[in-house]
């Protein structure tokens, strides 16, 4: 049976703050890759926000933020698309509803086109709220020594997605998918293992900023989809969040997507869409 809880109702004040951690969280990623590739990778603030490229095919590769910290020019638009062309990348915007509507129409002025849709979800959390005791499930934080495995599983379940909901726009090789993986943890991601009778059937991760916890990483081994793993993984992670004084959570997923409903049976609400455009 699901949480029931109060619809979190989402202002632009909110939204802000939300879109700001997500900026915070692709930006401190990207600073991984360029450690790594200083002459390739590239962080750029704009507008209250930051463009992000890693290495080719990075997730981490766009631009995101934008809407709550007034309007870019058109000269800066123009050196960021120049800095993402001569990586042989497209430059992609992530762009709330709940943005300021003149950046929108900037962007599709310019070209852009629109090419998916994803979903941001969130809810309250209680500071008195315990995680379930739940039969045959252990879920756990992992540490360095178990890196490896918390990644081969949010890697495998990554590669083989659910099938309910909207088709992804994006496919990423495997070798992307880890090292992004593990950007994220160098970004100080909290990573949590779940096991069902003894074995590895799944992970998450968790990522604190200014008080909104981020649940990322979070993926099930195909065998062991169904079983409650999620629900448990979820459930962990947001006591913990709730212990360390974060007031909200936060989730994005796929449109209609498995994760979807997973996060609103445990109480989370639709609170924007983010439109994804490409130039």
């Amino acid at each position: 049976m699901g949480v029931v809880t109060e619809p979190l109702f989402c202002d632009t004040e909110l939204a802000a703050r939300i879109e700001s951690a997500e900026a915070q969280l692709i930006a401190a990623g990207t600073d991984a890759a360029l450690r790594r590739r200083p002459d390739l990778a590239f962080i750029t603030p704009v507008a209250g926000g930051f463009a992000c490229f890693g290495e080719d095919g990075a997730p981490f590769n766009k631009v995101v933020g934008l809407g709550f910290g007034g309007l870019p020019s058109e000269d800066l638009i123009g050196e960021i698309e120049g800095a993402y062309a001569t990586r042989g990348a497209s430059t992609q915007v992530e762009l709330t509803n709940l943005a300021d509507p003149e950046l929108g129409a900037m962007l599709t002025g310019r070209g852009y086109r629109l090419v998916a849709f994803e979903n941001v979800l969130g809810r309250s959390l209680n500071a008195s709220a315990k995680p379930p005791v739940l039969d045959a499930i252990d879920i756990r934080t992992s540490g360095e020594d178990e890196l490896d495995d918390w990644l081969e599983v949010v890697v495998a379940g990554f590669a083989h997605p659910d099938e309910q909901g909207v088709a992804t726009h994006e496919e990423f090789p495997r070798e992307i998918v880890e090292r992004a993986e593990r950007d994220l943890v160098a970004a100080g991601a909290r990573t949590y293992l779940a096991l069902r009778n003894g074995v590895v059937a799944g992970g998450g991760g968790l990522r604190i900023t200014n008080g909104v916890a981020q649940l990322v990483g979070a993926a099930t081994a195909p065998e062991f989809r169904r079983q409650g793993v999620q629900t448990a993984l979820l459930s962990t992670r947001l006591a913990d969040a709730a212990a360390a004084g974060c007031d909200i959570a936060v989730v994005t997923t796929a449109p209609g997507s498995k994760s979807q409903q997973n996060v609103q049976r445990q109480g989370f609400h639709l609170l924007y869409t983010r439109a994804v455009l490409v130039n």
